[in-house]
Formats: C-alpha cells, structure tokens, sequence
C-alpha cells in the first residue's frame, strides 16, 4: 500500500510540473505576435485535462469518505 501511495505522490508530482509547465507556455504563446490560436487552443484542453487527472489521483490518495 506504502509503495501504491509513493507511485501516486510521484505522478502526481509529475502531474503538477506538466500543468505549470504548460501555464508557462500558454502564456509565452500569448504573448508572442501573431501566436497561433489553434497552437494555444490545444494547450488550454490539454491543461484542463490535467487538472482533471491531478484531481483524480489527489483522489486516490485521500479519498473523500462520508461516514
């Protein structure tokens, strides 16, 4: 179980980096003349996709159990 939930903090990590990473991109696309919408079009859905997976492994970890 210990190693299930350091393999889920991990991806998690990995999860978190890629959605910063891509704040950092979307905002340099923005910022660039004539940036190309489609370019940042796929940027945003795929940050929204993993904002979808973080909270599913967040999930995982710490599931919210009603007693």
């Amino acid at each position: 179980m210990a190693d299930e939930e350091r393999e889920l903090r991990a991806l998690l990590e990995r999860l978190r980096q890629e959605h910063r990473d891509l704040d950092v991109a979307i905002e340099a696309l923005h910022d660039m003349p004539g940036n190309d919408q489609l370019q940042l079009a796929r940027f945003k859905k795929r940050k929204l996709a993993l904002k979808d997976r973080i909270s599913f492994v967040e999930d995982q970890i710490c599931p919210d159990i009603i007693a």
